[in-house]
C-alpha cells in the first residue's frame, strides 16, 4: 500500500550566530514532514503492516527531500532522526509501524552509509502537536557534537485520522561544539558507535 499524503512540508534551519559568535559555514538542518492517513486509525489491528510499508515508502522520500534542501550530496549529510505524530483515532504502535522496522533503510540510502541507529520520538496529539525529533550523527552515535533535536510541528495536523512523519537531516553539528567526545574526523564508522 502506498502512503495517501495529504501535506508534504520542508523547512531548513541555518544558525549563522551563537552566543555572539560567527557560525561558519553556517549548521544546517532539514525537516521533512509528511501528513498522511492512517490506514487504522479508530479500529485495532494485529498486523500493521500496511504502515510498516509506508515507513519504507517515506524513509526514501523524506531522506531524499532533507538532502535535496540542504543542497549537499548525500554523503555529506551528518546526523539524522525521525519521529511520528499519531492523532487521536490512532495508538502510539502505529507509529512505532511507521519508525521501526522499515524506514531506517531507505534513509540511510538518502543519506549513505547511516551505521548508527536513527534516534526517534513518537507521541499522540492533536492539531498543531509539536514533537522534537532527535538527532544523532548518522555514522557513530558516540559523537556528542551531534546530539541535538529539532522541533516538527504542522498547523493543521494530525487529524484524528493521521499521523504526521518527521524527517531531520543535517549537514553539521551543533553550533560551537566544546564538551569534547569521539570528533567527526576520528570515526570509523564500522559498529555505529564509534
Amino acid at each position: 500500500m502506498s502512503a495517501k499524503i495529504r501535506k508534504l512540508v520542508v523547512e531548513v534551519e541555518e544558525t549563522r550566530l551563537e552566543m555572539g559568535q560567527a557560525i561558519t559555514p553556517p549548521k544546517r538542518k532539514a525537516l521533512a514532514m509528511a501528513v498522511i492517513e492512517n490506514p487504522y486509525a479508530g479500529r485495532y489491528s494485529e498486523n500493521l503492516d500496511e504502515l510498516i510499508a509506508i515507513g519504507e515508502e517515506l524513509g526514501a522520500l523524506l531522506g531524499e527531500r532533507c538532502v535535496k534542501a540542504l543542497g549537499i550530496a548525500p554523503g555529506e549529510a551528518q546526523s539524522y532522526g525521525k519521529a511520528a505524530i499519531v492523532g487521536e483515532g490512532g495508538e502510539l504502535e502505529h507509529a512505532a509501524a511507521i519508525l521501526h522496522p522499515k524506514l531506517g533503510a531507505p534513509l540511510r540510502n538518502a543519506v549513505e552509509k547511516g551505521a548508527a541507529l536513527v534516534p526517534s520520538s513518537k507521541k499522540r496529539g492533536g492539531l498543531g502537536t509539536a514533537i522534537d525529533v532527535p538527532l544523532g550523527h548518522k555514522d557513530a552515535a558516540f559523537v556528542r557534537s551531534h546530539f541535538d533535536a529539532m522541533e516538527a510541528r504542522v498547523g493543521d495536523a494530525p487529524r484524528a485520522h493521521e499521523i504526521v512523519v518527521a524527517v531531520v537531516v543535517t549537514d553539521s553539528g551543533r553550533p560551537l561544539p566544546r564538551i569534547g567526545g569521539l570528533q567527526v574526523g576520528e570515526i570509523k564508522g564500522e559498529d555505529g558507535l564509534r
